[in-house]
């Protein structure tokens, strides 16, 4: 079961029905309780990055979460959802993230400062995501990114302003930076893999 975590803002819905289309059973995860039964958690991602950890909080999710991280259980974290993994953000400072991954996710310094739209991903290793030399074109919509210098959990690169990490790993924990449930045939067959890895 995919515990698909609502922490009262994201793009839930059209997640949950990317997953049914799959035929990937999945269920909200509103509170500590929820994620009994959960063999995979995916965190959805739309908004900003304190508000977000708040709500997070508020639902008495956080530390949960972060447990669920350090005990190397599979999840999936998209958009914001991968930004939360970090240690903080330039969005929200003294704001702390779930810090499974070093360093602070950083605002896009140009303009436009906001990506929207489609771009290509390359991936960097193979991984459950993608296979060596894989990604493809993805749906993106964000105004902060994080660095990729961090070698050791970079999956995969995009570039707008500068290259950026599209994905990154830390054990079975994922994040990508794009919505794959709103990236057609191509984000349908990352989230089918990461189901059935």
């Amino acid at each position: 079961m995919i515990g698909i975590v609502d922490y009262g803002a994201g793009n839930l819905f059209s997640v949950r029905r990317a997953l049914d289309h799959l035929g990937l059973a999945s269920a909200w995860v509103r509170g500590r309780r929820d994620l009994e039964g959960c063999d995979k958690l995916l965190l959805p991602g739309v908004g900003h990055f304190g508000h977000a950890a708040e709500r997070l909080r508020r639902r008495e999710l956080f530390e949960p979460l972060r447990s669920w991280l350090r005990q190397d259980r599979p999840f999936l974290g998209i958009c914001l959802g991968m930004q939360l993994l970090y240690e903080g953000s330039e969005e929200a400072p003294g704001i702390a993230g779930l810090a499974l991954l070093p360093g602070t996710v950083r605002r896009f310094p140009g303009r436009p400062r906001l990506q929207i739209g489609w771009n290509r991903v390359r991936a960097l290793r193979a991984s459950p995501l993608w296979e060596k030399g894989g990604g493809g074109f993805y749906y993106f919509v964000n105004g902060y990114y994080a660095p990729a210098g961090l070698r050791r959990h970079l999956v995969a690169v995009a570039e707008f302003q500068r290259r950026f990490a599209a994905a990154v790993a830390c054990g079975r924990a994922w994040g990508v930076q794009f919505h794959p449930e709103k990236s057609g045939e191509a984000g349908l067959r990352l989230l089918r893999r990461w189901g059935a890895s």
